[in-house]
């Protein structure tokens, strides 16, 4: 088959695109609203920008109604959040967190994800998970202000958590990471069966 995009629909577009793109890296990104409410959503548009200096990026997928979700408001407004890396653990716990809620309602609780504080930011951090990233907003780029369009946010590293038990002195372990990807539909990717390559 051969799809011609300018003859698709928006929701048919995304359902190639993200059925096709697989696995991709989960940001589960806590914030903190102005008004003192902690808020976690996942984000699978989402990877490594920059090393030198470290930056992360993701975008939110625009919705419907035309306003930002929680986190990109959020991020607009206090300039802080964590982005942290879903293990299997975690799975089920990041999957609630997809739960639509009103603006003053916290994700953290109907998911009932354990918290403790961030060393760099006041924006919460998920207790149990295995790395996470600390970060400053750095830029916003507004990619289309239609439905289902894309705004790219970049993210400066300040801070960076690694649980001892994958950190063995010069890198981390992908075994005992047991992080998770996003494929297509309801479906997860699981890190259990890894295959080693040695580059030419």
């Amino acid at each position: 088959m051969i799809f011609n995009t300018s003859d698709l629909a928006a929701n048919e577009i995304y359902r190639l695109l993200v059925g096709g793109v697989t696995p991709r890296p989960i940001a589960w990104i806590s914030t903190l609203s102005k008004d003192g409410v902690a808020n976690i959503a996942p984000y699978s548009f989402f990877n490594v920008a920059s090393c030198n200096p470290p930056i992360l990026w993701y975008s939110q997928v625009n919705p419907r109604d035309g306003q930002n979700k929680d986190t990109l408001r959020n991020l607009i407004e206090t300039q802080q959040c964590v982005v942290h890396i879903v293990n299997t653990a975690l799975l089920e716990q990041m999957n609630l967190s997809c739960v639509s809620l009103p603006a003053e309602q916290s994700e953290f609780d109907f998911a009932q994800i354990e918290t403790e504080p961030s060393q760099t930011v006041l924006a919460l951090a998920v207790k149990h998970a295995p790395i996470r990233y600390e970060c400053h907003l750095r830029e916003v780029i507004e990619l289309s202000s239609l439905p289902s369009g894309g705004t790219a946010v970049l993210l400066d590293v300040k801070s960076i958590y690694v649980d001892d038990q994958l950190w063995d002195g010069r890198v981390i372990d992908q075994e005992k990471l047991q992080s998770v990807g996003k494929m297509g539909g309801d479906f997860y990717s699981l890190s259990t069966d890894l295959a080693t390559l040695a580059r030419p």
